[in-house]
């Protein structure tokens, strides 16, 4: 019997070394994952600093803050507004200066655990909290429902935004799906939750147990549904502790969180509609939560991830069948009160039971996974290689990091205390991927300032300042292109095209069109795998960027670069749209064309003819769906242009017809239409 056993234990480690493989595929690597979380991590600390007081601050949270990077994910946002600052008892208000500073005393005594009720203390310049305010026994406080119902029909209220929670949900031109939840900050972790630091007594370290008391908590806007002012209670957020939680994992504890999430995607929520809405990736993440704080697990290893999940699988079993989910960080707060139970709560404990007595072959009916089992079924012997370092190549790495890179784009650039904050940084010691980050920001800083300088003296009547202005724009422009990546050269050729000088601004698109036209080339992740290592395999990230990387366009709705375009900015201003994103080749054969109609009418229509074939033909490859917009827009601008009314009236259709209008420029293509017909 004890040969059996043993034999049972080895062909399991097997399969869990197998299964890790397959999820560090599927999940990452912890090298990729660190690389996702830093990046989040930069961003979010050079934007702290140049919030100013009455600012609002960002925070992206849950799984893609985490690190994962799984199809159907939505994007999880946070927001509240820097001037306003929750309090636990009055005591604590001598921190903050009333002047400056609304305060919120949170009220916790008739709540149920985990729930409060806001009083205002003092005044705020918020028209949301002012409008949300109610009055209960002779006190002031913000009704979480209405201060939900205002952000939501004031924020994004063109992207079909609704209530989900405590969140504002939807989706971006049909394709990125969103939860953004407006919120308060307090800087004080909540007396409700003080068991939780003392039951940390292994995990995680207490290095990581005061970081995350030390930055306090967040309220959304949402009651409970049981408790005696569901309408006007707050939920206390953990979200940024969660994180904290979730990033002192080890890389199995990670992956085996990554495993539950598949594991209710792809086999609990397919079984049964019934059940499919009971559970939710939160329960899962709570799971693993209690499971790695109470040591069931002695050893997360890659030979014992299926262990692990089977200890979480099992503790899920148990909260089910007793109707009960204790939050991690307030155990009274029971988060299945308002779903599991009953008849529903029932139905869903048979069928986790039936999956229960499937033992690990119930892990079989989730698709990511089935195969990485079968391979140790089918090839016991077969090794299994879990080390990390060579499972992905240096090429897939770059991916990753280009990829997340390309979230920076979305950044409040333009404040002044955002280069100070760079600069500060530079001074610092950094890793190879933080240089890359701060090379790319400073590159973005760069571009702004330069046509911000621009756009401040065009009206200017003193040449001197003129000419000073000019020069420091060029400079600015240069320094940007020689640091940054490939496409960055555009810039240069778009503020020649500004300032009326087109032969210099057609020299540089040349010196682009060679470097875009290299066959090692990375533009939005598109490559040849090969000709990109052979050329550039070995180097850093840095000097890869500089020679082999291209982003698409983007021009801040708010600074005027091509005035061609300046109705289709005016317009996405209008509907809060931060940016115009432009696929390099488009913006090269726009340019390429308004340049040359001063210069050579035949080349001008060489490139017309060009952006034409592009735009018409392009299968996805240097246009994205996100962009069929804009890329229409443009080519009726120049079809206009040259006369061919009928052509660009077809154009400016295409673009209103468009499957997903992201960049919300109706308006103007309206008015194009109206000029033409």
């Amino acid at each position: 019997m004890g040969s059996v056993s043993s034999n049972i234990l080895v062909k399991l480690q097997h399969m869990s070394e197998s299964v890790f493989v397959g999820l560090c595929k599927i999940v990452g690597t912890s090298q990729q994952v660190a690389m996702r979380r830093e990046t989040h991590d930069i961003r979010e600390m050079v934007t702290r600093r140049a919030i100013s007081n009455d600012g609002i601050i960002e925070m992206v949270s849950g799984s893609h803050r985490e690190g994962f990077r799984l199809k159907g994910s939505d994007l999880d946002l946070m927001y509240w507004p820097n001037h306003h600052r929750v309090i636990m008892d009055l005591s604590q208000s001598e921190f903050y200066n009333t002047a400056n500073t609304t305060l919120i005393l949170s009220d916790s005594s008739e709540s149920p655990p985990g729930f409060t009720l806001f009083q205002l203390l003092t005044s705020t310049r918020s028209i949301f909290v002012q409008s949300a305010c109610v009055r209960m026994n002779d006190k002031v406080y913000i009704s979480s429902s209405i201060h939900r119902g205002l952000i939501c029909s004031s924020i994004f209220p063109s992207h079909n935004t609704t209530v989900h929670g405590p969140c504002s949900s939807g989706n971006l031109a049909g394709k990125i799906e969103y939860d953004t939840a407006w919120c308060f900050v307090c800087d004080f972790w909540p007396l409700s939750a003080s068991s939780w630091i003392n039951r940390c007594r292994s995990w995680p370290d207490p290095e990581v147990v005061n970081d995350i008391v030390r930055n306090g908590c967040h309220f959304v806007a949402i009651g409970h549904p049981f408790g005696p002012y569901e309408y006007e209670e707050w939920r206390i957020s953990f979200s940024r502790a969660e994180y904290k939680c979730v990033s002192a994992m080890n890389h199995c504890q990670f992956l085996t969180y990554g495993l539950l999430k598949l594991f209710l995607k792809e086999v609990i929520n397919q079984q049964s509609e019934e059940t499919n809405e009971l559970l939710c990736s939160y329960h899962m993440k709570t799971t693993i939560f209690w499971a790695i704080q109470q040591n069931t697990l002695p050893h997360w290893c890659p030979q014992n991830l299926l262990v692990g999940f089977w200890v979480c699988f099992k503790l899920l079993l148990k909260w089910v069948y007793k109707g009960i989910c204790p939050n991690f960080f307030i155990p009274q707060n029971n988060m299945f009160l308002t779903k599991v139970y009953g008849s529903a709560q029932n139905r869903l404990f048979l069928q986790l039971h039936e999956l229960y007595k499937k033992g690990m072959a119930c892990l079989l009916q989730s698709s990511s996974i089935r195969s990485y089992i079968f391979d140790v079924l089918y090839n016991p012997r077969a090794f299994v290689c879990t080390d990390e370092s060579v499972m992905r190549y240096e090429f897939d790495y770059d991916i990753d990091i280009y990829r997340n890179i390309s979230t920076l784009s979305a950044m409040k650039i333009s404040h002044p205390k955002f280069k100070d904050t760079v600069e500060q940084l530079i001074h610092s010691p950094l890793t190879q991927q933080q240089v890359l980050i701060l090379q790319r920001l400073t590159t973005f800083i760069l571009q702004h300032t330069a046509f911000i300088l621009n756009n401040m003296c065009t009206n200017t009547s003193v040449n001197k300042h003129m000419y000073i202005a000019d020069k420091m724009s060029c400079h600015m422009l240069k320094l940007a292109a020689k640091f940054g990546c490939v496409s960055d050269m555009l810039y240069i050729a778009m503020y020649y095209n500004k300032t009326l000088r087109y032969r210099e601004a057609l020299s540089v698109i040349e010196m682009a069109k060679v470097k875009l036209a290299q066959p090692y080339l990375m533009y939005n992740i598109h490559v040849d795998r090969e000709r990109y290592n052979e050329a550039v395999g070995g180097q850093s990230w840095s000097t890869k960027m500089r020679h082999a990387v291209a982003w698409d366009i983007e021009l801040d709705t708010r600074i005027y670069y091509i005035s061609e375009l300046i109705p289709e900015q005016q317009s996405a201003l209008q509907n809060s749209v931060p940016v115009l994103d432009i696929p390099v080749f488009v913006m090269l054969h726009f340019l390429e064309f308004l340049c040359y109609r001063h210069i050579d009418t035949t080349l001008s229509q060489a490139a017309l003819d060009e952006l034409q074939v592009l735009v018409h033909h392009d299968q996805g490859l240097y246009i994205h769906d996100l962009q069929r917009e804009i890329s229409w827009e443009i080519l009726g601008i120049c079809q206009q242009i040259t006369g061919n009314l009928q052509s660009a009236l077809y154009s400016y259709q295409q673009s209103q017809i468009t499957q997903y209008p992201f960049h919300k420029i109706q308006t103007a293509t309206q008015r194009r239409i109206q000029d033409i017909v």
